[in-house]
């Protein structure tokens, strides 16, 4: 544990030593090309200006190269993969494109994909929409929501390995540790291994994203919330109108391009969802997912480079439009700034 503790520690330490040491000396080397002082005003003036056009790409020139060779030339590359045999070798034009939306277990992933985005962002929306309401009306509201958005400081992995634990199963006759099936147990109902149940386990899967997720939810609506007027809350109280009126009719509409990002945002992750899934069932059971299923083609069995590319792109291709169209409406919440 010490070890990590202290690689951990050195690498936070290089890191952020080395960015400063890098735009100190990128700042004093500019200095020192193009001089501002000892020299004559029309140079000075010049130099001036250089050091202007130069010093903006001087901070932004690490994160372009960084996007270029991390996520551009892998984008391209992947996409060149897609249209080549398992080695990625030998070309084989749309065979993979084919292969794919001819294969069942790929439709099934598809399948999967459509009911986890049309159950996921849907509920971590409306839970995060009514928690941030009820709790601003409590004294205790900021722990309930310090509380809530405890759990997206967790990893997918670590979560899931929690609710392991929860939907935990043991054989006839032993004593029932999982949370889920000891509520059942004491009930008098008997107890099921309910990740291996076919179509429902992907619900129970789906738990474990909307209680990461609500919290990430509550925080940015709550933070819209907090935006509208007043008075147009107190002028719909005058008018005679209801909580439940005034949540549906006057706060919602105005927090309605709000509501619109975080839906999206999470529709993103739900698309590129894998953690959870590899972690508890590992796609059996009728639960794969795209990116599980890209996961078992690019690195198990001998490793399918071409079909596990294709699958990747077909993710691409799913998320982009929602993308863009994200970051439209945040531009047009932020007035294009």
């Amino acid at each position: 544990m010490a070890a990590q503790i202290f690689s951990a520690v050195l690498v936070v330490v290089i890191g952020v030593g080395g960015c400063v040491a890098y735009f100190w000396g990128a700042n004093k080397l500019l200095d020192l090309v193009f001089p501002a002082h000892g020299v004559s005003g029309a140079a000075a003036v010049d130099n001036l200006r250089r050091q202007g056009l130069i010093r903006p790409w001087l901070f932004i020139g690490p994160a372009m190269l960084i996007l270029v060779v991390y996520l551009i030339y892998p984008v391209i590359d992947t996409l060149w993969l897609s249209f080549h045999d398992r080695s990625g070798q030998n070309f084989i034009g749309l065979a993979n494109y084919e292969w794919a939306f001819g294969d069942r277990e790929f439709r099934n992933s598809i399948l999967n994909n459509v009911l986890w985005l049309a159950v996921v962002p849907a509920a971590c929306t409306f839970l995060g929409l009514i928690i941030a309401v009820l709790t601003d009306r409590i004294w205790w509201g900021t722990i309930a929501k310090s509380l809530i958005f405890l759990p997206l400081a967790i990893s997918f992995v670590g979560a899931s390995v929690i609710w392991k634990f929860i939907y935990e199963y043991k054989g006839e006759g032993q004593t029932q540790i999982g949370i889920l099936n000891a509520i059942v147990t004491g009930l008098g109902g008997d107890p099921h291994v309910w990740i291996s149940i076919p179509f429902w386990n992907n619900f129970f899967l789906m738990v474990i994203l909307i209680w990461i997720q609500t919290g990430f939810a509550m925080v940015i609506l709550s933070s819209a919330l907090r935006g509208i007027p007043e008075e147009t809350i107190e002028a719909a109280v005058i008018d005679g109108a209801n909580p439940f009126q005034i949540f549906w009719k006057i706060m919602v509409p105005q927090i309605w391009g709000t509501i619109a990002v975080v839906w999206t945002t999470i529709t993103i992750l739900v698309l590129k969802v894998f953690d959870i899934v590899l972690t508890m069932t590992n796609g059996q059971w009728n639960s794969q997912v795209l990116a599980n299923l890209m996961f078992d083609w690019m690195f198990r069995g001998g490793g399918d480079f071409g079909r596990g590319a294709t699958i990747a792109i077909i993710i691409m291709i799913a998320v982009i439009p929602i993308m863009v169209w994200n970051i439209r409406q945040a531009n047009k919440e932020t007035g294009g700034h």
